[in-house]
């Protein structure tokens, strides 16, 4: 490169090396980095990096003539960059990756033709790659300009998606992550405000399966905080756009979630009302997994009502659905909550025939330690 005359790609090839090297021994000889293969032991690499390296800075070499030539060429230059971070797509070289994203953003922001698309294009690339590595507020701040850039624009990718829609997913994953971390916190206002966001820019961008999503962890998030009045309003939304997309997975959510705030407003009534119907619409799509948590459910608020016999029912629907599922833990908790529950509907008669003291009465407990057949009623 030197004796060509690319003294910037050589300078940038040789900070490559050097960078790699220090982060090696940096690290130790007992790391894995240590047992990487460097960038000299991999002559296809090398040859890439040379090929596009010095394209770049030819192609910037030969823009600096006028203001609109300097503008095409920055093109070149960035798709160069662009197609090193794309090359160096495996786990150990995204380093290099990273370094080249940013080039290629550097270099798009002085594409001025082209009304700032090369720029987010560039921005959406950086900002999925500090996603993937869980830098949430740099994957933010990419994400977010990102999509100031494509608002109003019909630019699409290869695939025929709008820009505008990419950067509204983008950015609706970016704040749901955000707002776990900050439920994880016990920071619920704060999640509030984040999952807020995140559901307005599902609806800026019309995704109403992304915009249900964002309604119902916004509702669990009020539910978290104890507004269930707020919760509930988001939890109609999300029911109106389940049933609207015919997505009875999701509406059976909507129902238990719907049941959770009512039972913490102590209306038992309409809390059993709202988990027959996520039992009823579980099972009319055979989803299985969701049968078995609606029994579950009916059969523990049944209980704490007094109604031992109908909640015995619903546990052993449970409990046989598990079995068909095959779920150990599912089962074993079935089994625990029918054998208390069974014993809590026996506990009125046994307590009788105790307190009666009566021969009728102590024949029966001692039949009943023998045969342990059902109290019928009490004597």
């Amino acid at each position: 490169m030197l004796r060509e005359g690319f003294h910037r790609s050589f300078e940038e090839f040789h900070s490559l090396l050097q960078t790699w090297k220090a982060s090696r021994l940096a690290a130790g000889a007992d790391s894995a980095l240590w047992q990487q293969r460097s960038l000299e032991e991999q002559p296809h690499k090398l040859e890439t990096l040379k090929e596009h390296l010095t394209r770049a800075e030819s192609a910037e070499r030969a823009g600096s003539v006028t203001d609109s030539e300097a503008t095409d060429q920055y093109v070149e230059v960035y798709e160069n960059y662009l197609a090193l971070a794309k090359f160096f797509s495996e786990p150990d070289d995204r380093w290099l990756q990273h370094r080249f994203f940013k080039l290629s953003l550097l270099s798009a922001r002085k594409v001025k033709m082209d009304s700032g698309r090369k720029e987010a294009e560039a921005n959406a690339h950086i900002g999925q790659l500090y996603l993937e590595q869980g830098d949430l507020e740099r994957a933010q701040e990419h994400h977010e300009m990102f999509h100031h850039l494509v608002v109003g624009r019909s630019w699409q990718d290869e695939t025929g998606c709008t820009l505008h829609y990419r950067a509204c997913e983008g950015l609706w994953r970016v704040y749901t992550l955000q707002a776990q971390r900050q439920l994880q916190n016990k920071d619920y206002r704060a999640a509030i405000l984040i999952l807020t966001k995140a559901y307005d820019t599902a609806k800026e961008v019309g995704d109403r399966r992304m915009e249900g999503e964002a309604a119902y962890r916004v509702a669990l998030a009020y539910q978290s905080l104890g507004d269930q009045r707020n919760a509930k309003q988001f939890l109609d939304a999300f029911v109106e756009i389940s049933t609207a997309l015919e997505d009875s997975e999701s509406l059976g959510k909507a129902y238990k979630a719907i049941a959770k705030s009512l039972e913490s407003e102590g209306k038992l009534n309409e809390t059993i009302q709202y988990l027959q119907k996520y039992a009823d619409v579980s099972q009319e799509d055979n989803h299985a997994q969701a049968l078995q948590d609606a029994c579950m459910c009916l059969g523990s608020i049944q209980s704490s009502r007094g109604e031992f016999d109908v909640g015995c029912e619903y546990f052993t629907r449970a409990y046989e659905i598990a079995c068909d599922l095959g779920s150990v833990p599912l089962l074993q908790k079935a089994q625990v909550c029918l054998g208390i529950t069974h014993g809590l509907s026996m506990l009125q008669t046994y307590s009788a025939n105790v307190v009666n003291n009566e021969p009728q009465s102590i024949h029966a407990l001692i039949r009943w330690k023998e045969t342990r057949e059902e109290f019928h009623k009490s004597p």
